[in-house]
Protein backbone atom coordinates (compact mmCIF):
# COMPACT_ATOMS: atom_id res chain seq x y z
CA UNK A 1 0.00 0.00 0.00
CA UNK A 2 2.51 2.20 -0.62
CA UNK A 3 3.21 5.71 -1.99
CA UNK A 4 4.50 5.59 -5.11
CA UNK A 5 4.71 9.55 -4.99
CA UNK A 6 7.83 10.12 -2.76
CA UNK A 7 9.90 6.72 -4.25
CA UNK A 8 12.04 8.08 -6.03
CA UNK A 9 10.74 7.16 -9.85
CA UNK A 10 13.36 6.55 -12.37
CA UNK A 11 15.47 8.98 -13.79
CA UNK A 12 15.79 8.06 -17.62
CA UNK A 13 18.72 10.32 -18.10
CA UNK A 14 20.87 8.21 -15.45
CA UNK A 15 21.83 4.39 -15.41
CA UNK A 16 19.44 2.42 -13.20
CA UNK A 17 20.79 0.63 -10.77
CA UNK A 18 20.63 -2.77 -10.77
CA UNK A 19 18.17 -4.57 -8.23
CA UNK A 20 21.44 -5.28 -5.74
CA UNK A 21 22.44 -1.27 -5.52
CA UNK A 22 19.53 -0.18 -3.70
CA UNK A 23 21.18 3.55 -3.40
CA UNK A 24 22.02 5.82 -6.51
CA UNK A 25 21.79 9.40 -7.54
CA UNK A 26 18.74 8.16 -9.60
CA UNK A 27 16.54 7.72 -6.47
CA UNK A 28 17.57 10.36 -4.90
CA UNK A 29 16.67 13.29 -7.54
CA UNK A 30 12.79 12.90 -6.69
CA UNK A 31 11.98 16.23 -8.19
CA UNK A 32 13.85 15.46 -11.83
CA UNK A 33 12.00 12.05 -11.82
CA UNK A 34 9.07 13.00 -10.90
CA UNK A 35 9.23 14.77 -13.69
CA UNK A 36 10.22 12.31 -16.18
CA UNK A 37 7.30 10.59 -15.00
CA UNK A 38 4.66 12.78 -15.74
CA UNK A 39 5.52 13.23 -19.33
CA UNK A 40 5.66 9.35 -19.40
CA UNK A 41 2.54 9.28 -18.32
CA UNK A 42 0.96 12.09 -20.27
CA UNK A 43 -0.19 13.40 -17.09
CA UNK A 44 -2.72 16.08 -17.80
CA UNK A 45 -2.10 19.68 -17.18
CA UNK A 46 -5.68 20.82 -16.56
CA UNK A 47 -7.10 21.07 -12.90
CA UNK A 48 -9.90 18.77 -11.93
CA UNK A 49 -12.46 20.68 -12.47
CA UNK A 50 -15.26 19.71 -9.54
CA UNK A 51 -14.54 21.18 -6.14
CA UNK A 52 -15.28 18.86 -3.25
CA UNK A 53 -14.82 22.05 -0.78
CA UNK A 54 -18.02 21.99 1.84
CA UNK A 55 -19.68 25.17 0.53
CA UNK A 56 -19.03 23.89 -3.18
CA UNK A 57 -22.53 23.63 -5.25
CA UNK A 58 -23.90 19.88 -4.62
CA UNK A 59 -22.72 18.20 -7.28
CA UNK A 60 -26.30 16.84 -9.85
CA UNK A 61 -27.04 12.86 -9.38
CA UNK A 62 -25.92 10.58 -11.18
CA UNK A 63 -22.51 11.06 -9.54
CA UNK A 64 -20.38 11.84 -12.81
CA UNK A 65 -16.74 10.47 -10.98
CA UNK A 66 -18.42 7.25 -10.67
CA UNK A 67 -17.79 5.95 -14.36
CA UNK A 68 -19.66 2.29 -15.58
CA UNK A 69 -16.65 1.30 -18.70
CA UNK A 70 -18.70 -2.03 -18.59
CA UNK A 71 -21.67 -3.52 -17.75
CA UNK A 72 -20.58 -5.69 -15.41
CA UNK A 73 -20.22 -2.64 -13.16
CA UNK A 74 -23.19 -2.64 -11.62
CA UNK A 75 -22.83 -0.83 -8.52
CA UNK A 76 -23.09 2.43 -9.50
CA UNK A 77 -25.91 3.71 -7.10
CA UNK A 78 -27.87 7.04 -8.72
CA UNK A 79 -28.27 9.37 -5.69
CA UNK A 80 -25.08 9.19 -3.77
CA UNK A 81 -22.07 11.37 -4.17
CA UNK A 82 -18.17 11.09 -3.57
CA UNK A 83 -17.70 12.46 -0.49
CA UNK A 84 -14.87 14.22 0.96
CA UNK A 85 -14.94 13.71 5.10
CA UNK A 86 -10.59 14.56 5.65
CA UNK A 87 -8.18 17.24 3.78
CA UNK A 88 -5.03 17.88 5.46
CA UNK A 89 -2.60 15.08 5.66
CA UNK A 90 0.81 14.71 3.47
CA UNK A 91 0.51 11.26 2.29
CA UNK A 92 -2.73 9.47 3.62
CA UNK A 93 -2.49 5.54 3.30
CA UNK A 94 -3.41 2.34 5.11
CA UNK A 95 -7.16 2.36 5.03
CA UNK A 96 -9.40 0.18 7.56
CA UNK A 97 -12.62 -0.60 9.12
CA UNK A 98 -13.29 -1.58 12.43
CA UNK A 99 -17.05 -3.05 12.41
CA UNK A 100 -16.97 -3.50 16.53
CA UNK A 101 -16.19 0.27 16.68
CA UNK A 102 -17.69 1.73 14.02
CA UNK A 103 -14.43 3.85 12.91
CA UNK A 104 -11.66 3.83 10.36
CA UNK A 105 -8.02 4.32 10.83
CA UNK A 106 -6.00 5.41 8.29
CA UNK A 107 -2.12 6.76 8.03
CA UNK A 108 -0.57 9.81 7.59
CA UNK A 109 3.29 8.07 7.01
CA UNK A 110 4.84 11.52 7.39
CA UNK A 111 3.33 12.97 10.00
CA UNK A 112 4.03 9.61 12.06
CA UNK A 113 0.18 9.23 13.27
CA UNK A 114 -2.64 7.12 12.44
CA UNK A 115 -6.05 8.93 11.99
CA UNK A 116 -9.53 7.83 13.08
CA UNK A 117 -12.77 8.70 11.36
CA UNK A 118 -16.17 7.69 13.69
CA UNK A 119 -19.20 6.95 11.78
CA UNK A 120 -21.55 7.69 14.65
CA UNK A 121 -20.66 11.88 13.74
CA UNK A 122 -18.32 11.41 11.16
CA UNK A 123 -16.23 13.34 13.48
CA UNK A 124 -12.07 12.85 12.54
CA UNK A 125 -9.99 12.90 15.20
CA UNK A 126 -5.62 13.45 14.94
CA UNK A 127 -3.12 10.88 16.43
CA UNK A 128 -5.71 8.47 17.23
CA UNK A 129 -1.29 6.54 17.06
CA UNK A 130 0.92 8.72 17.53
CA UNK A 131 4.29 7.97 17.38
CA UNK A 132 2.71 5.37 14.42
CA UNK A 133 6.47 3.77 13.81
CA UNK A 134 5.70 5.68 10.59
CA UNK A 135 2.80 2.81 9.42
CA UNK A 136 1.67 2.16 5.98
CA UNK A 137 -0.99 -0.22 5.90
CA UNK A 138 -3.45 -1.31 8.61
CA UNK A 139 -5.84 -4.15 8.93
CA UNK A 140 -7.73 -5.54 12.00
CA UNK A 141 -7.54 -9.07 13.39
CA UNK A 142 -10.46 -11.08 14.01
CA UNK A 143 -10.27 -10.32 17.66
CA UNK A 144 -10.76 -6.90 16.11
CA UNK A 145 -7.03 -5.73 17.40
CA UNK A 146 -5.47 -3.34 14.99
CA UNK A 147 -2.23 -4.27 13.04
CA UNK A 148 0.18 -2.34 11.51
CA UNK A 149 2.99 -2.48 8.47
CA UNK A 150 5.68 -0.25 10.01
CA UNK A 151 8.49 1.59 8.29
CA UNK A 152 10.22 2.61 10.85
CA UNK A 153 11.40 0.53 13.06
CA UNK A 154 10.59 -1.80 10.00
CA UNK A 155 7.97 -4.34 11.87
CA UNK A 156 4.47 -5.45 12.00
CA UNK A 157 3.13 -4.38 15.28
CA UNK A 158 -0.64 -5.80 17.12
CA UNK A 159 -1.95 -2.71 19.64
CA UNK A 160 -3.56 -5.14 22.23
CA UNK A 161 -6.54 -4.45 23.95
CA UNK A 162 -5.00 -3.25 27.38
CA UNK A 163 -2.96 -0.80 25.25
CA UNK A 164 0.27 -2.74 24.89
CA UNK A 165 1.63 -3.39 21.87
CA UNK A 166 3.21 -6.61 20.58
CA UNK A 167 5.44 -7.00 18.24
CA UNK A 168 4.76 -9.98 15.37
CA UNK A 169 7.93 -9.46 12.73
CA UNK A 170 11.00 -7.62 12.90
CA UNK A 171 13.45 -9.44 10.85
CA UNK A 172 13.43 -13.03 8.81
CA UNK A 173 16.99 -15.35 9.07
CA UNK A 174 18.37 -12.90 10.95
CA UNK A 175 18.07 -9.77 8.80
CA UNK A 176 15.46 -6.76 9.43
CA UNK A 177 12.79 -6.06 6.98
CA UNK A 178 13.43 -3.33 4.26
CA UNK A 179 9.90 -1.47 5.52
CA UNK A 180 6.64 -3.28 5.57
CA UNK A 181 4.03 -1.91 3.56
CA UNK A 182 0.93 -3.60 3.53
CA UNK A 183 -0.81 -6.42 4.58
CA UNK A 184 -3.82 -9.09 5.64
CA UNK A 185 -5.45 -11.40 8.18
CA UNK A 186 -6.23 -15.02 7.01
CA UNK A 187 -9.49 -17.17 9.13
CA UNK A 188 -6.62 -19.20 10.37
CA UNK A 189 -5.18 -16.65 12.18
CA UNK A 190 -2.13 -15.93 9.91
CA UNK A 191 -1.14 -12.44 8.52
CA UNK A 192 0.14 -11.76 5.47
CA UNK A 193 2.27 -8.91 4.24
CA UNK A 194 4.60 -7.15 1.66
CA UNK A 195 7.85 -5.60 2.06
CA UNK A 196 8.95 -4.09 -0.97
CA UNK A 197 10.97 -0.80 1.34
CA UNK A 198 9.85 2.06 0.52
CA UNK A 199 10.12 3.42 3.84
CA UNK A 200 13.90 2.74 4.30
CA UNK A 201 14.76 4.84 1.44
CA UNK A 202 13.82 8.30 2.92
CA UNK A 203 13.63 10.13 5.70
CA UNK A 204 10.23 11.73 4.79
CA UNK A 205 8.18 8.37 5.41
CA UNK A 206 10.69 6.52 7.67
CA UNK A 207 14.23 6.25 8.07
CA UNK A 208 17.23 6.07 5.27
CA UNK A 209 19.22 3.26 5.47
CA UNK A 210 20.28 3.69 1.85
CA UNK A 211 23.89 4.41 3.11
CA UNK A 212 23.41 1.50 5.68
CA UNK A 213 26.40 -1.09 5.09
CA UNK A 214 23.92 -3.64 6.12
CA UNK A 215 22.68 -4.74 2.13
CA UNK A 216 19.10 -4.46 1.30
CA UNK A 217 16.82 -7.84 2.06
CA UNK A 218 14.96 -8.81 -1.33
CA UNK A 219 11.45 -7.49 -1.71
CA UNK A 220 9.07 -9.98 -0.82
CA UNK A 221 6.26 -11.15 0.73
CA UNK A 222 5.89 -13.23 3.84
CA UNK A 223 3.25 -15.10 6.58
CA UNK A 224 3.43 -15.02 9.91
CA UNK A 225 1.36 -18.14 11.45
CA UNK A 226 -1.49 -17.23 13.38
CA UNK A 227 -0.60 -19.87 16.21
CA UNK A 228 3.25 -19.91 16.30
CA UNK A 229 4.52 -16.80 15.22
CA UNK A 230 6.41 -18.32 12.46
CA UNK A 231 7.73 -16.23 9.92
CA UNK A 232 8.03 -17.40 6.07
CA UNK A 233 8.45 -15.84 3.28
CA UNK A 234 6.22 -17.26 0.29
CA UNK A 235 6.36 -15.40 -2.86
CA UNK A 236 9.30 -12.82 -4.60
CA UNK A 237 8.20 -12.84 -8.07
CA UNK A 238 7.01 -8.95 -8.10
CA UNK A 239 9.47 -6.39 -8.51
CA UNK A 240 8.16 -4.63 -5.42
CA UNK A 241 5.13 -6.08 -3.78
CA UNK A 242 2.57 -3.40 -2.55
CA UNK A 243 -0.61 -3.78 -1.65
CA UNK A 244 -2.50 -7.04 -0.86
CA UNK A 245 -5.64 -8.64 -0.64
CA UNK A 246 -7.58 -12.36 -0.79
CA UNK A 247 -10.14 -12.94 -2.76
CA UNK A 248 -13.77 -13.44 -1.40
CA UNK A 249 -13.19 -16.59 -1.26
CA UNK A 250 -9.77 -16.70 0.27
CA UNK A 251 -8.08 -18.95 -2.53
CA UNK A 252 -6.10 -16.27 -4.60
CA UNK A 253 -4.14 -13.42 -2.98
CA UNK A 254 -4.45 -10.54 -5.76
CA UNK A 255 -0.45 -8.36 -5.01
CA UNK A 256 0.08 -4.83 -6.75
CA UNK A 257 3.57 -4.45 -7.91
CA UNK A 258 4.74 -0.97 -8.48
CA UNK A 259 8.73 -2.21 -9.11
CA UNK A 260 8.63 0.96 -12.29
CA UNK A 261 9.31 2.92 -9.48
CA UNK A 262 12.89 1.93 -9.58
CA UNK A 263 13.85 -0.69 -12.03
CA UNK A 264 12.81 -0.05 -15.76
CA UNK A 265 12.61 -3.76 -16.48
CA UNK A 266 9.61 -4.15 -14.30
CA UNK A 267 5.77 -3.82 -15.56
CA UNK A 268 3.29 -2.04 -14.00
CA UNK A 269 0.65 -4.91 -13.25
CA UNK A 270 -1.20 -6.79 -10.68
CA UNK A 271 -0.16 -10.49 -9.87
CA UNK A 272 -2.52 -12.99 -8.41
CA UNK A 273 -1.29 -16.21 -7.11
CA UNK A 274 -3.57 -19.58 -6.14
CA UNK A 275 -3.42 -19.88 -2.57
CA UNK A 276 -2.07 -23.63 -1.41
CA UNK A 277 -2.01 -23.58 2.15
CA UNK A 278 0.35 -21.87 3.68
CA UNK A 279 2.52 -21.22 0.44
CA UNK A 280 1.59 -19.09 -2.88
CA UNK A 281 1.78 -20.62 -6.07
CA UNK A 282 0.95 -20.27 -9.78
CA UNK A 283 2.35 -16.90 -10.04
CA UNK A 284 0.27 -14.32 -13.04
CA UNK A 285 -0.53 -11.38 -14.02
CA UNK A 286 -4.19 -10.72 -13.26
CA UNK A 287 -4.23 -6.72 -15.05
CA UNK A 288 -1.89 -4.08 -15.98
CA UNK A 289 -2.22 -0.72 -15.16
CA UNK A 290 -1.82 0.45 -18.59
CA UNK A 291 -5.08 2.34 -20.14
CA UNK A 292 -5.68 4.86 -22.80
CA UNK A 293 -1.96 4.47 -23.58
CA UNK A 294 -1.02 5.86 -20.00
CA UNK A 295 0.66 3.70 -17.46
CA UNK A 296 0.28 4.50 -13.80
CA UNK A 297 0.22 2.56 -10.34
CA UNK A 298 -1.92 0.13 -8.39
CA UNK A 299 -1.58 0.27 -4.93
CA UNK A 300 -4.03 -0.60 -2.18
CA UNK A 301 -6.08 -3.64 -3.59
CA UNK A 302 -9.99 -4.57 -2.00
CA UNK A 303 -12.02 -7.33 -2.92
CA UNK A 304 -15.78 -7.16 -2.96
CA UNK A 305 -18.03 -10.06 -2.49
CA UNK A 306 -18.44 -10.45 -5.88
CA UNK A 307 -14.85 -11.36 -6.22
CA UNK A 308 -13.84 -7.81 -7.48
CA UNK A 309 -10.87 -6.36 -7.55
CA UNK A 310 -11.35 -2.47 -6.35
CA UNK A 311 -7.66 -1.07 -6.69
CA UNK A 312 -6.45 2.58 -5.52
CA UNK A 313 -4.14 3.90 -8.27
CA UNK A 314 -2.69 7.02 -10.03
CA UNK A 315 0.55 9.17 -11.27
CA UNK A 316 -1.40 9.54 -14.75
CA UNK A 317 -3.59 12.48 -13.76
CA UNK A 318 -7.22 13.60 -14.45
CA UNK A 319 -9.46 10.48 -15.57
CA UNK A 320 -6.74 8.17 -14.81
CA UNK A 321 -6.29 8.88 -10.74
CA UNK A 322 -8.60 7.03 -7.92
CA UNK A 323 -9.81 3.62 -7.97
CA UNK A 324 -10.00 1.17 -10.76
CA UNK A 325 -12.49 -1.95 -10.46
CA UNK A 326 -11.55 -4.98 -12.18
CA UNK A 327 -14.19 -8.02 -12.89
CA UNK A 328 -12.43 -11.75 -11.68
CA UNK A 329 -11.30 -12.37 -15.49
CA UNK A 330 -8.83 -9.28 -15.20
CA UNK A 331 -11.41 -6.73 -17.27
CA UNK A 332 -11.61 -3.13 -15.97
CA UNK A 333 -15.22 -2.46 -15.72
CA UNK A 334 -15.32 0.59 -13.57
CA UNK A 335 -13.51 3.76 -12.29
CA UNK A 336 -13.88 6.50 -9.83
CA UNK A 337 -12.40 9.32 -10.53
CA UNK A 338 -10.80 11.32 -7.79
CA UNK A 339 -8.60 14.57 -7.76
CA UNK A 340 -6.04 13.39 -6.37
CA UNK A 341 -3.75 10.37 -6.60
CA UNK A 342 -5.40 7.42 -4.33
CA UNK A 343 -3.25 5.29 -2.12
CA UNK A 344 -5.54 2.83 -0.59
CA UNK A 345 -9.04 1.95 -0.22
CA UNK A 346 -11.35 -0.26 2.31
CA UNK A 347 -14.90 -1.43 2.49
CA UNK A 348 -16.62 0.17 5.89
CA UNK A 349 -19.49 1.65 7.15
CA UNK A 350 -22.25 -0.45 9.21
CA UNK A 351 -23.16 -2.61 5.92
CA UNK A 352 -19.62 -2.96 4.40
CA UNK A 353 -20.94 -0.78 1.28
CA UNK A 354 -18.93 2.26 2.16
CA UNK A 355 -15.67 2.34 -0.44
CA UNK A 356 -13.17 4.74 1.83
CA UNK A 357 -10.44 6.40 -0.75
CA UNK A 358 -7.47 7.73 1.52
CA UNK A 359 -5.84 9.74 -1.44
CA UNK A 360 -2.93 11.73 -0.74
CA UNK A 361 -4.10 14.58 1.54
CA UNK A 362 -7.88 13.40 1.94
CA UNK A 363 -10.08 10.77 2.76
CA UNK A 364 -13.55 10.34 0.43
CA UNK A 365 -15.69 8.05 -0.05
CA UNK A 366 -18.87 7.00 -1.45
CA UNK A 367 -21.91 4.15 -1.16
CA UNK A 368 -21.30 1.46 -4.18
CA UNK A 369 -24.28 -1.28 -4.52
CA UNK A 370 -21.71 -4.01 -3.01
CA UNK A 371 -19.92 -5.20 0.24
CA UNK A 372 -16.55 -5.46 0.84
CA UNK A 373 -15.91 -9.65 1.13
CA UNK A 374 -13.86 -9.65 4.55
CA UNK A 375 -13.95 -7.95 8.01
CA UNK A 376 -11.64 -4.81 6.63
Amino acid sequence: MARVQLHRFIDLAKPVPRRDEPDSPARRDFLKAAATLAAITGMSREAFARSFDPDAEPVRYPEPDVVVLDKRFRYKLGNTPIRRHYKGTLWAEGCAWNGAGRYLVWSDIPRNECLRWIEEDEHVSRRHRFPSGHSNGNTFDFQGRQIAFCHEPARVIRYEWNGEITVLAESFEGQRFNAPNDGMVHPDGSIWFTDPGYGALMNYEGKRYSRDPRPFRKEAIYRIDGQTGKITKVADEPFKPNGMCFSHDYKKVYVADTGLSHYPEAKSIIWVYDVDGEKLKNPRTFASMEMDGKVGFADGVRCDEDGNLWVAAGWVGDGYDGVHVFAPDGTRIGLIRLPEICGNLCFGGSKRNQLFMAASQSLYSVFVETRGAHIT
